[in-house]
């Protein structure tokens, strides 16, 4: 069975009807490479639905976010979604500013004990943003790029 397919099913189990256009969420979803913002997918959408509103596209979603197939994550420039990563269990992220990749931390930071003032926690998120071992600048180099700059 294709991502495509695993990602409907998903979306079924749960109790999603499945229209035309979700199908095709499923599909964009499943190719993509990485991050996508609510743009991204309202663009793509429109190829495919000319009509359809950037309020049904956020929409859905929001809904595919609340049943757990997607994941929103906050960057500097915005929000963007991706694919529910597979790990089993609760866990949070290491995101690549600039190619994106994603690894889990398979620790949480956060106590589930110490919470202050009584404050009950329904869930919680905790991303690293950094740069990966292929895209950080070698050690050094920054001090000399920035002095050429000068």
């Amino acid at each position: 069975m294709g991502e495509t397919e695993q990602i409907v099913r998903q979306m079924s189990e749960k109790g999603l009807r499945i229209t035309e256009q979700r199908r095709t969420l499923a599909q964009l979803f499943a190719e993509a490479p990485g991050y996508l913002t609510p743009k991204d997918v309202y663009d793509h959408m429109q190829r495919f639905y000319p009509g359809l509103s950037f309020d049904t596209v956020y929409r859905n979603l929001r809904v595919m976010l609340d049943l757990g197939v997607v994941e929103q994550f906050a960057f500097e420039e915005g929000v963007k979604f991706k694919l529910s990563c597979e790990e089993p269990h609760h866990h949070h992220h290491m995101i690549c500013l600039q190619c994106e990749k994603t690894l889990p931390i398979r620790s949480c930071p956060m106590p589930a004990t110490d919470v202050p003032g009584g404050f009950q926690v329904v869930k919680h998120k905790f991303e690293v943003y950094g740069y990966c071992s292929e895209c950080r600048e070698p050690e050094g180099e920054s001090a000399v790029a920035e002095g050429e700059k000068a």
